[in-house]
């Protein structure tokens, strides 16, 4: 899908946090009630790990849908598509890819290299 204008992008924002909110709705968080009670401690292990894997899949939904919606509000400022570190535009590619981008291609790879 090619995006042409800041229209298009608001709309598959605003449509990838719909879907993000509905997938967290109905992601109901398992408790840890059960885990230690199994007949076995494998079993309880497999109960740790899948409640551990739910909370980082759960976190990194809430994350993004977090990041949305500061992207739809920098595009109500009037401010979306620059670059929160160096000021420039980030390239058209890179929001089609990751319209939530913050950052520009350069300054993501420095931060996440450390420089």
């Amino acid at each position: 899908m090619v995006i042409r204008s800041e229209t298009q992008l608001r709309q598959m924002l605003e449509s990838e946090r719909t879907r993000l909110q509905v997938i967290l709705k109905h992601s109901g968080s398992r408790g840890n009630e059960h885990t230690g009670y199994g007949n076995h401690m494998a079993d309880d292990a497999t109960e740790a790990f899948d409640q551990a894997m739910d909370f980082s899949v759960r976190r990194s939904l809430e994350d993004t849908s977090r990041e949305i919606d500061h992207a739809l509000s920098k595009l109500d400022q009037g401010i979306y598509g620059v670059c929160e570190s160096c000021g420039i535009r980030v390239d058209w590619a890179r929001l089609e890819a990751k319209p939530e981008a913050r950052l520009c291609i350069r300054c993501q790879q420095r931060s996440d290299f450390g420089r």
